[in-house]
């Protein structure tokens, strides 16, 4: 199923200027089923985003900087820390304390992941005495989520990239090869299974937490579809925002990245949505319809 860059049922998210916008409520992308077939198989178009990275260096050197309060990176299934370093090293030099979640590879939603990241939240909140921002790309964002609900004290905003947060009760949507690995690699009933667990039952019933959440999702994603990239919540907390590019692309594009930047610079305890001005706001309105 194929979906149009310019529906008019994104009400709700933030989107560029001439689409409707409905401001006091924010709700999922009314997309139904599984990513475009194109936009799977076109899923190697993150090599060439990775290689225009470079013309994004204006839009990324006008990003705000930091308040060096600490930022953990959550890395997407079946990757690393190694596949956010380009990110890492932006926010570094933005003025943010990053971390990495230190647990290897993203295998899954197990019980070795999930027992361990609500401790690595607390340690950085208690080491550095500020509030985390937690960044998770793909399963990643799901992760932040649940490390958000596990120690909300300790956790000052969330920003989801690409993350399948909002599972209906019809099961993933994904693409068939991905659920097939899930189901080879993390658990032979696929990613319904870890969704049933009692300590997930807030994400599984999807509350959303009273801490600033941005969700950014593409169109053309060709492994999340938007409805499961996407939240319904509180327009005062909560918001889902558009990006141009491939999932596997999400941490090298320039766009994505400075919105990052955006976000994680709103003054604690002052966080307003997303209303990009100067380069990024011309960029994105050009990019995203």
């Amino acid at each position: 199923m194929t979906v149009s860059s310019k529906s008019p049922q994104d009400t709700a998210c933030v989107e560029p200027r001439g689409e409707s916008v409905m401001r006091n409520t924010v709700s999922r992308h009314q997309h139904v089923g599984p990513p475009s077939t194109l936009a799977s198989l076109l899923e190697g178009r993150f090599l060439l985003e990775a290689a225009l990275l470079p013309a994004a260096l204006p839009l990324l050197m006008e990003a705000p900087h930091g308040d060096e309060h600490p930022v953990l990176l959550l890395p997407g299934f079946m990757t690393g820390e190694a596949t956010l370093g380009v990110l890492k090293l932006f926010l570094k030099n933005k003025g943010y304390s990053v971390h990495t979640w230190g647990l290897g590879v993203n295998i899954g939603f197990r019980s070795k992941h999930v027992d361990a990241l609500p401790q690595i939240i607390r340690y950085l909140h208690h080491t550095t005495g500020q509030k985390v921002s937690l960044v998770g790309w793909s399963l990643g964002g799901v992760f932040a989520f649940y490390g958000a609900l596990s120690a909300p004290e300790c956790v000052r905003s969330i920003i989801t990239l690409g993350s399948p947060v909002s599972v209906d009760s019809s099961g993933n949507q994904s693409p068939p090869t991905m659920r097939f690995l899930y189901r080879l690699v993390s658990h032979r009933l696929g990613a319904s299974a870890h969704l049933m667990q009692p300590r997930v039952k807030t994400l599984r019933e999807r509350r959303q937490l009273a801490l600033p959440t941005s969700c950014l999702y593409s169109l053309t994603d060709g492994v999340v579809p938007p409805q499961e990239a996407t939240i319904d919540g509180d327009p005062a907390l909560h918001e889902n925002i558009r990006v141009p590019g491939s999932h596997v692309g999400l941490v090298i594009n320039g766009i994505v990245m400075a919105i990052i930047a955006n976000r994680l610079a709103e003054p604690e305890g002052q966080w307003k949505p997303f209303d990009p001005q100067g380069l990024l706001g011309r960029v994105w309105h050009m990019t995203s319809g």
